[in-house]
């Protein structure tokens, strides 16, 4: 009995010193914690004032910041101060930005940003990525490349847009062979890094177009609206074959930006044949190019199509094209069934509120 008694006070010490244990550790890391956030605190009023007086001083114009000099040299700090270089960019232009990028060209932060290129996170990666190309590093261009098929999307995703912000349209390259997916939130950030398409890329546009990835596809599009490629009007048109659903509504809303007199009457032949997401888009192209010959071919469709989607763009089409009298007097008509007066009624009352 003694031994148990024994055995059991033990034990219950052996509890309290873990327990003792467990509140100094979780202590210690709190203490580090409100350490580091007061650092931040104080790290980030430094840096602040550092880029505003860059910012309308010049780097050069006002006397050294001994505060700030103090702690240039801490790794910590230079990497909060890259952090905030980073972020400040992104908000400024012009000079401002220039005088931004001379702070981190003058206390040589390109370094830290090549040492994350080398870490195994991909947080890291796509942080140091970020970061020079935010800044311009070109010399990292080499480097960046080689992260353009990393595993890790955000990884590529940086790489790939870093490509592109260097080298514009022949950034680009790696469309040719990629099998994942460019999200959209990606392609836009493509879409604005490409101010200007080069003389004699037609042939990689086509490329492009007869992709096996659809979202190259469809990147290739938002390309073809945004400089207003005419040539491949009829590439694009092909693409109403295309097995993706997406690509097919895309290429609709892309011939409509290209559209050639030919263009509604040709969507009206083929739009029996195309699903309900690509006829609905049809649609749509229909209402903004505001043509009247689309009248006769939507009344049809109000009146006959088996899809309440299809009436009701239909019927609200229409009204744009400034037949509402039409609308009303159908809406009114004995022999409409209740279900097209409940389309017409709500087609008018989204129109008119």
């Amino acid at each position: 009995m003694p031994d148990s008694l024994h055995l059991l006070l033990y034990i219950f010490i052996g509890i309290l010193v873990v327990v003792l244990l467990l509140i100094i550790a979780v202590l210690l890391y709190s203490f580090h914690q409100y350490k580091e956030l007061r650092h931040r605190a104080l790290w980030s009023e430094i840096i602040d004032k550092k880029v505003s007086e860059a910012i309308v001083f010049g780097q050069n114009d006002h006397k050294s910041d001994l505060s700030f000099d103090k702690f240039s040299e801490n790794a910590s700090f230079r990497d909060f101060f890259l952090e905030k270089l980073v972020s400040s960019e992104n908000k400024f232009s012009g000079l401002a930005q220039g005088e931004i990028k001379g702070l981190f060209s003058s206390y040589n932060l390109k370094k830290e940003a090549f040492k994350k290129l080398d870490q195994r996170k991909p947080y890291l990666i796509a942080g140091g990525i970020q970061e020079l190309t935010a800044m311009n590093v070109e010399e990292a261009l080499p480097k960046i490349s080689s992260y353009i098929n990393h595993p890790s999307p955000q990884v590529f995703q940086e790489a790939r847009y870093a490509m592109a912000a260097f080298r514009g349209f022949k950034g680009l390259e790696f469309l040719n062979d990629i099998t994942n997916r460019i999200s959209d939130w990606q392609q836009l950030r493509l879409l604005l890094s490409v101010s200007r398409i080069p003389e004699g890329s037609e042939h990689i546009i086509s490329n492009w177009l007869a992709s096996s990835n659809s979202s190259v596809v469809i990147f290739t599009l938002s390309l073809l609206r945004k400089f207003q490629m005419l040539s491949h009007y009829t590439k694009v048109w092909s693409l109403l074959t295309h097995h993706d659903d997406e690509v097919r509504v895309k290429a609709v809303h892309t011939l409509q930006w290209l559209e050639n007199p030919s263009t509604i009457k040709d969507f009206m032949e083929i739009f029996p044949a195309q699903s309900l997401a690509v006829r609905e888009e049809i649609l749509k192209a229909m209402r903004r190019s505001r043509d009247p010959q689309c009248v006769p071919f939507l009344k049809q469709q109000l009146l006959a199509s088996g899809e309440t989607s299809i009436q009701i763009e239909a019927a609200e089409t229409i009204f744009e094209l400034g037949y509402e009298t039409y609308l009303k007097n159908l809406a009114d008509t004995e022999s409409s069934s209740e279900h097209l007066v409940r389309i017409i009624k709500h087609a008018l009352q989204e129109k008119i509120c």
